[in-house]
């Protein structure tokens, strides 16, 4: 069984070749502290996922048509990207993923800085 942290690895190299989530992708994600909304979307996602259990900051989301699955509040993208699976090991690992993203995104702009 793989390590929690070859499991990040394989799903962050999977969320970039797959879903075109590039490093150049997560760069407009990035945390500007004078804004009360928005910023931090990648850590922000990634605590929806760490801790979904908190069922009063859920909504059902009114933004599309039919949608009817619990996103949280917090959920910084549009609610048809909020995908838990209901596997604990798997939304942890989509966490930790969109965290190393996170991580790497931080580190970027500080070299461009």
């Amino acid at each position: 069984m793989p390590s929690g942290a070859k499991l990040i690895a394989a799903e962050r190299k999977r969320q970039v070749e797959e879903e075109g989530y590039t490093p150049q992708h997560d760069d407009n994600y990035g945390y500007e502290p004078v804004r009360t909304e928005g910023g931090a979307d990648l850590a922000v996602a990634a605590a929806c996922y760490a801790d979904p259990h908190d069922l009063e900051d859920m909504r059902i989301s009114p933004l599309h048509l039919g949608h009817t699955q619990p996103v949280p509040r917090r959920w910084p993208w549009h609610p048809d990207h909020y995908k838990p699976t209901g596997d604990r090991i798997r939304d942890l690992t989509k966490a930790g993923a969109l965290i190393a993203a996170e991580i790497d995104r931080l580190q970027r702009a500080e070299t461009t800085s």
